[in-house]
């Protein structure tokens, strides 16, 4: 196949999202199928409502011999009105790649209604889903008010080799001393550290270390606030800023720790708690998304309501008290995960479908007349 895949910015991005497309990039390149990338400019929502009048962009799309177009859905506002414009001439399926639905995060309402009425639109203009989770399906299948046609393929628990073992989760877990907790996301106002902050806050001094790793450019204004918040509050000696590091080493600095706390507004998966798990480490996250499908709460580790320092706070006294429980945790976490499908798994089955609606739409049918 020849498949195109549309996102916006730079592939190489280090987010969960962009690392989901990237294996399937080269998952497909492996299984010897051509992969063309489109990138559009990064922007705010109103400059990229306007790519939908871009000559340039209409005519690359349909002048490209694709076999199938993949759009990572975060890019609705660039395309749900060039979408149209490609069906009355184009020879292609157009399949969209759902990470979360914008109009599912945490903002005004006002501002979500609007939103997902431009992502209504925009799913109107496609032939079929790749959606990350259950729940990333049954929030896409909900706005629409009906069933869409796709295909739920997680991510893969198998991002790197962990050498796991029992005895090295139970020394970790029963090392004397501070509990140590590690933050890894990149500092954005949607993945909760101001939360976490809060809630170390309420925790005996002196009991816990945080390390925080994920880019600490992102958001500049928000990570000044963070830094003044661990300031106010006297947690300066507590808490590492470690900023973005390379992929490789994530299992290093995960192994570091005792548990992975991401206290999420709204996480559709989240990669992150995979390969904590992988690690036998327990996680905490919220109930807001997809979590639980791979967190089970008092299992795994523990789910609390996004924004709920004061919860937050409970979990975290209670594993650091009983570092028995966190072993049992741990162990349970690394269960839970190995029986989490792997990448190829995963992306076997979009394959599959990808094949499935290019042997639907026809071979190589008659190309499109490109407007002048």
């Amino acid at each position: 196949m020849h498949v195109g895949l549309i996102i916006y910015g730079k592939l190489e991005t280090l987010t969960g999202g962009y690392l989901y497309d990237r294996k399937l990039v080269e998952y497909l390149k492996a299984q010897g199928d051509r992969v063309e990338v489109i990138s559009l400019a990064r922007r705010n929502y109103c400059s990229h409502l306007t790519d939908n009048a871009s000559r340039p962009l209409l005519r690359r799309l349909l002048e490209t011999k694709f076999d199938i177009l993949i759009q990572d859905e975060l890019n609705h506002p660039s395309l749900f009105l060039v979408n149209p414009k490609l069906k009355r001439h184009l020879h292609y399926p157009i399949v969209t790649l759902v990470h979360l639905l914008r109009s599912s995060e945490s903002r005004p309402a006002w501002l979500n209604r609007l939103y997902g009425a431009v992502e209504r639109k925009y799913f109107k203009t496609v032939d079929g889903a790749i959606f990350n989770c259950n729940t990333t399906r049954a929030t896409v299948e909900h706005l629409l008010g009906g069933d869409f046609p796709g295909v739920v393929a997680y991510p893969g628990r198998d991002n790197f080799d962990y050498g796991f073992s029992p005895e090295k989760v139970a020394r970790r877990a029963r090392q004397p001393g501070p509990l140590r907790i590690i933050f890894l996301a990149n500092v954005v106002p949607g993945k909760g550290l101001n939360t976490l902050i809060k809630a170390l806050g309420q925790m005996p001094p002196g009991s816990w270390r945080l390390m925080v790793v994920g880019s600490l450019t992102m958001d500049p204004s928000y990570s000044h606030g963070i830094r003044n918040q661990i300031a106010r509050g006297g947690l300066s000696d507590y808490v590492e800023l470690v900023g973005a590091v390379p992929n490789h080493e994530v299992p290093d600095y995960l192994g570091r720790n005792q548990i992975l706390v991401v206290p999420s507004r709204y996480e559709a998966l989240g990669i992150v708690y995979l390969e904590a798990m992988g690690l036998g480490l327990p996680v905490i996250a919220t109930t807001a998304g997809g979590a639980h499908e791979v967190v089970s709460h008092r299992e795994a580790g523990f789910l609390t309501p996004p924004g709920d320092a004061n919860m937050l706070a409970l979990y975290l006294r209670q594993i650091d008290q009983d570092r028995e429980r966190l072993l049992e945790m741990g162990l349970a976490a690394y269960k839970r995960v190995n029986a989490h499908p792997t990448w190829d798994q995963s992306f076997g089955r979009i394959r599959d479908f990808l094949q499935s609606l290019v042997r639907k739409n026809g071979s190589h049918k008659s190309m499109p007349e490109v407007p002048a």
